[in-house]
């Protein structure tokens, strides 16, 4: 007799405060749903505008969050670049983040948060399938209710540069 497929539990409301796991509770302000608009340019590249969705969730029994981030042209609206991942912060303090992106590359970045002032800062350990970047930068801060970031980049023609930032309110 054949046993029956398990049946998965339903999806938890993700950005339920009561169903914080504790090893994501000092960055759990990062869940739910941000927009806004960002800009971006790099000495090889010519500037531009974009609109921005992040999006952070979880599963209350993993302590880790998952990441998902699009990009639109401000003023077409045509699609830019997608990317998404998992955040993994550690009791002492620090993070760690893998991300790949639409263009194949891919980012494995570590760092460190702080709680308090409620800002993340990471550094690419690990920059694959790009044949020009080899380091990425990423700050993340709450400042007044807003989820703002810089990414810098470096490439093997460029020492570290700024490269995009952008300002997000939560939906």
């Amino acid at each position: 007799m054949e046993s029956p497929t398990p049946t998965p539990p339903p999806p938890s409301s993700s950005s339920s405060a009561s169903a914080v796991h504790p090893g994501i509770a000092p960055i759990s302000y990062l869940l739910g749903t941000w927009r806004g608009q960002g800009e971006g340019g790099f000495p090889t590249i010519n500037s531009f505008s974009y609109i921005e969705e992040l999006h952070f969730s979880h599963h209350s029994s993993k302590p880790v969050i998952a990441y998902s981030q699009k990009t639109w042209k401000l003023h077409s609206g045509e699609p830019m670049h997608s990317e998404s991942g998992y955040w993994r912060p550690r009791p002492d303090g620090t993070i760690e983040v893998v991300i790949a992106q639409s263009t194949g590359l891919v980012e494995v970045l570590k760092g460190n948060y702080d709680a308090e002032e409620k800002v993340i800062r990471l550094q690419s350990e690990l920059v694959g399938n790009a044949s020009e970047v080899e380091k990425i930068t990423r700050v993340f801060q709450l400042i007044g209710g807003d989820l703002s970031y810089v990414v810098q980049m470096a490439t093997n023609a460029t020492s570290l540069q700024p490269h995009l930032k952008a300002s997000l309110k939560k939906l």
